[in-house]
């Protein structure tokens, strides 16, 4: 077999699995049967299943290693990818499975940007992929670099590759300044995209081989397309389904033999197909040393992804051993079979577009700030507020000092609920680690699950969730002070007031879901992360 799972054994879970082997859920899913999810799902499922047929990429394999051979004829191999969600996570993963260098520009902050647009754009290959052509983010970088490759005298034709649906706006712009443009398959939505052109084609270009990828994927696909309970899929979902609704949190840990990090892969795939209806599960990438996998809260399940071999056994933790390609096509079909079983459509994202909406919304209203309140006893950070409350989003009066601000988190976090901290700040900037430090001592001080997305990043993946699933969420942003302005080019807008507006946007759809929220804006992130991480454990 060319997977194994190992540590399920659950009731409610069998109960479950019989249920999608009596209902001939694999070879129906397999065949894209559309009526699955119900009437109200089959004319988007329609249209959404593409993904369960790995065959016949044999050409567009091809495709990418020409283009890859000419590029590197012409001394261009830095790989550069602008894309949100599903046209990033999965290239994000690749790229660790074989080793490859692929620079990932999948935030609007201007220091992210910054850096990207300052190395060596003479080598710089630039993949812009969005499935819709309309995603704010990516349309930002790729005018953004149009600008720079034309600024240092280089024709933008020569370093722009464009990945996009059939007929999108991105394609016909592309065409007509003479782009590169590789279309990918239609019937595949975003999060389930990894082994089509989104995922493929930056991967190729780095040099990740792309056919040992796919056989794995198609060996796995026979074991994948059976009604039988042992079907590794089948048997997930179940376990999965058995969790809800009292543990809709899902940890995922990595084994030391699979170091690619698909937690962040799986937290979109998901969190965006199951976070609806109030219902759904939160996945959450955690370390092994995290305090959830140390005391594990009630509210969450552990797994663990594996290449070959399971782990050490650990009766808490569920461990799924297959090779990546096998992993992708798994963890999809499973997902699938969940919102069978959760009767939702898996396919659509209603809440990423409301926040897509809003952001567009604040976007429009730029030149007023955003309220803030200063706080007393904590130098350099405020409590954002909304447009439309006169008091901040935290009830009563405003917090003064860290060891305040913690007793009044502590009071906003159900015994039963989870905390995202919610970072609109650079992935790679000084402070990284002491969030990541500030996660833990929440974790621990909570005694709940604490996930740790960076914005907008997230909107593209566990945004659905947070938006649409279980009210269980509380949720902290984390903004920086502006810096210089970076420009859009073709635009009235910078980086500075998308990624501004994107948070705004984000937390006012939060707020009238009636989730609570505690916005900061820091002078220095890193230093108020440290401060609170005192208060926590003090």
């Amino acid at each position: 077999m060319t997977i194994e799972l190992h540590g399920i054994s659950d009731a409610g879970g069998r109960q479950h699995l019989t249920e999608l082997v009596q209902d001939q859920f694999a070879r129906r899913l397999f065949e894209r049967d559309a009526t699955l999810w119900g009437e109200a799902a089959e004319a988007e499922a329609a249209v959404r299943l593409g993904w369960t047929d790995v065959s016949g990429l044999g050409e567009l394999i091809e495709e990418i290693a020409t283009l890859r051979a000419e590029l590197n004829a012409r001394g261009i191999n830095r790989v550069v990818l602008c894309g949100m969600g599903g046209s990033s996570l999965a290239p994000a993963v690749i790229r660790r499975w074989a080793g490859v260098d692929i620079e990932i520009v999948d935030s609007t902050h201007p220091d992210v940007m910054r850096r990207a647009l300052g190395a060596d754009l003479n080598r710089t290959v630039v993949v812009v992929s969005s499935k819709s052509g309309g995603t704010i983010e990516t349309r930002s970088h790729r005018a953004a670099f149009t600008a720079a490759f034309e600024a240092a005298g280089f024709n933008p034709a020569d370093h722009i590759v464009i990945v996009t649906d059939p007929g999108s706006p991105l394609e016909v712009e592309a065409r007509a300044a003479g782009l590169r443009v590789f279309l990918a398959d239609p019937n595949v939505g975003g999060r389930f995209s990894a082994l089509t052109a989104f995922g493929l084609v930056p991967s190729g270009l780095a040099g990740a081989d792309l056919h040992a990828l796919l056989n794995d994927a198609s060996a796995a696909r026979e074991e994948l397309r059976v009604d039988s309970a042992s079907n590794p899929a089948l048997q997930l979902a179940a376990w999965l389904a058995a969790g809800l609704p009292a543990s809709p949190v899902l940890g995922v840990l990595q084994g030391d033999d699979a170091q690619w990090d698909l937690g962040d892969w799986i937290e979109q795939l998901i969190a965006e197909s199951t976070g609806k209806n109030g219902l759904g599960v939160l996945p959450i990438a955690l370390a092994d040393a995290a305090p959830e996998v140390r005391a594990t809260p009630a509210n969450m399940r552990l797994v663990r992804v594996c290449s070959l071999t399971a782990d050490d056994a650990d009766d808490r933790i569920v461990e799924v051993c297959a090779p990546l390609g096998a992993q992708l096509l798994l963890w999809e079909t499973a997902t699938a079979a969940l919102g069978r079983l959760l009767g939702i459509d898996p396919f659509n994202q209603p809440d990423v577009e409301s926040a897509k909406i809003a952001a567009r919304e604040q976007l429009d209203q730029a030149a007023v700030p955003a309220p803030a309140r200063a706080l007393i006893g904590f130098p350099g950070v405020s409590v954002l507020e909304r447009r439309d409350e006169i008091s901040v989003l935290v009830p009563g009066t405003p917090p003064s000092t860290p060891a305040d601000l913690v007793a009044r988190l502590r009071d906003m976090v159900t015994p039963d609920g989870y905390v995202s901290i919610q970072a609109y700040l650079d992935p790679e900037g000084p402070y990284a680690s002491a969030l990541e430090e500030l996660r833990d001592a929440l974790a621990t001080y909570l005694g709940v699950p604490v996930a740790l997305g960076w914005g907008p990043r997230y909107l593209h993946s566990t945004g659905q969730l947070h938006k649409g699933g279980p009210a269980l969420g509380t949720f902290v942003q984390l903004l920086d002070s502006p810096s210089a302005p970076l420009e859009i080019p073709g635009t009235q807008n910078d980086f500075n007031t998308l990624i501004a507006a994107q948070a705004r946007g984000d937390r006012e759809v939060l707020g009238a879901r009636g989730r609570p929220v505690l916005a900061l804006e820091c002078d220095d992130p890193g230093e108020a992360a440290r401060r609170l991480v005192t208060a926590l454990r003090a």
